[in-house]
C-alpha cells in the first residue's frame, strides 16, 4: 500500500497536477481506501475472538432485513423515500453517493427495486452481503446463525448484482474443493469430471456463450459502459505504463475511465507499479491460505474472503467501500495469524 501512494505521488509529478492536489488525492482516494486494506488486516492480528465478528455480521444482516421490508413497503406504497446525505460530504473526493444512504433505487428501463440500504451502489451491496454470508455461516447460535444467513442472501438477491448472484455459488464451490485438495478422491473426482467434461466439450462452449450473452442483455446497458470504460483504461494506459495518470480521468457522462474495474483502473491509475503492488499482497494472501484452509475453519473463511475480493475487483472498484466490509478484512488479518498446522 505503501508503493501505491508513490505510485500516486509520481503519477502526479508527470502529470504536473501539483502539490494541492497530490495532498487532496493522497488523504481522499489513498489514505481513506487502499491503506485501510493493510490496517484492518493488521487490526486482525491483535487478541480478538473470532466470534465476535460472526455476531456483527448477523447484527447487521438482521438490521439489512427490517431495511429491505421498509423499502419494498415504500416502493410498494408510492411513498418517498428518504435520502441521508452526510455531513461528510463537504470533504469532498469521490462521487456524492459515497455520503449518501438510499435504502433502494429503480432500475433504468426495467423499473424494478434494487436494495443499496448502507452501500453507495447495488453492486457493491452485494460484494458486502457475499463477505456477511460466510461470517454469519460460522455463527454458533443456531438462530443468529439463520437470521444472518436470510438477511445475507436477501441482500444478494435484492442487489439485482449479476456478480452477486454467481459469486456466493462459485465461492462455495471453489472453498470446498480448495480445502479439499489433500485428499486424494479430490484428484481422482476432478479427473473424471475433466474426462466427462472433455466427451461434452463443443455443447459447453456453446452453453457458456448462450450464457455470456444472456448475462449481458440482462443489463445491457450497464455491459456496455463498463466495456466502454476498461476498454478506453487499456487504450490509453501506454500514455503512463510505469507510474499511471494519477487520478480518474473525466469522459463525457461516464463516471471516469479508471472506475468500473479494479485492475484496470490500477493499471489506468497507478500504472505497472500500482498493478502489482496491489496484486502481490492478494497472491501471497492466497498461498499463505491456500495451506492453511486444509485444517481450519478460519482459514477457510479468510480464504472465501480472498475469492470474493479477487471476484469483484474485475467487476466495481473495491477501495471505495473499504470501511463497508471491513469487517471482512478483519477477519482476513486473524485467518493470515493463524500457524500453519
Amino acid at each position: 500500500m505503501l508503493i501505491l501512494e508513490l505510485a500516486l505521488i509520481m503519477g502526479h509529478i508527470d502529470f504536473d497536477l501539483g502539490l494541492t492536489k497530490t495532498i487532496f488525492s493522497s488523504i481522499n482516494n489513498w489514505a481513506r481506501q487502499y491503506a485501510l486494506l493493510a490496517l484492518f488486516p493488521l487490526i486482525g492480528y491483535l487478541n480478538i475472538r473470532p466470534q465476535i465478528l460472526y455476531r456483527a455480521a448477523c447484527i447487521i444482516c438482521l438490521q439489512s432485513l427490517i431495511l429491505a421490508a421498509i423499502s419494498c413497503l415504500i416502493f410498494a406504497l408510492h411513498l418517498p423515500h428518504i435520502e441521508y446525505v452526510s455531513p461528510l460530504a463537504i470533504l469532498g473526493g469521490g462521487s456524492d453517493e459515497l455520503y449518501s444512504v438510499d435504502f433502494y433505487e429503480i432500475e433504468y428501463g426495467t423499473n424494478l427495486l434494487r436494495l443499496k440500504l448502507f452501500a453507495p451502489w447495488c453492486p457493491e451491496l452485494g460484494m458486502i452481503a457475499n463477505i456477511y454470508f460466510f461470517l454469519a455461516f460460522q455463527e454458533h447460535n443456531y438462530k443468529w446463525r439463520i437470521i444472518g444467513v436470510v438477511g445475507a442472501i436477501t441482500m444478494i438477491i435484492g442487489s439485482f448484482s449479476r456478480a452477486a448472484i454467481l459469486c456466493l455459488p462459485l465461492v462455495i464451490t471453489l472453498v470446498w474443493v480448495i480445502g479439499k485438495l489433500a485428499q486424494p478422491i479430490t484428484y481422482i473426482t476432478l479427473a473424471i469430471a475433466s474426462f466427462i467434461t472433455s466427451i461434452f466439450t463443443p455443447q459447453l462452449i456453446n452453453f457458456i456463450q448462450t450464457s455470456r450473452e444472456q448475462f449481458d442483455s440482462f443489463r445491457s446497458s450497464s455491459s456496455e459502459v463498463r466495456g466502454l470504460l476498461v476498454n478506453l483504461a487499456l487504450d490509453r494506459w501506454y500514455e503512463a505504463p510505469i507510474w499511471g495518470h494519477g487520478v480518474v480521468t473525466p469522459w463525457l457522462n461516464t463516471p471516469g475511465i479508471g472506475t468500473h474495474h479494479t485492475w484496470v483502473g490500477l493499471l489506468f491509475i497507478r500504472g505497472i507499479v500500482g498493478f502489482f503492488a496491489f496484486a502481490t499482497p492478494l497472491f501471497c494472501s492466497f498461498i499463505d491460505l491456500l495451506f492453511k484452509v486444509q485444517k481450519s475453519i478460519t482459514a477457510k473463511v479468510g480464504m472465501s474472503i480472498i475469492l470474493i475480493l479477487f471476484i469483484f475487483s474485475s467487476v466495481i472498484d473495491i477501495s471505495y467501500i473499504v470501511h463497508l466490509y471491513w469487517l471482512g478484512l478483519v477477519m482476513l488479518g486473524i485467518s493470515l495469524k493463524e500457524q500453519y498446522i
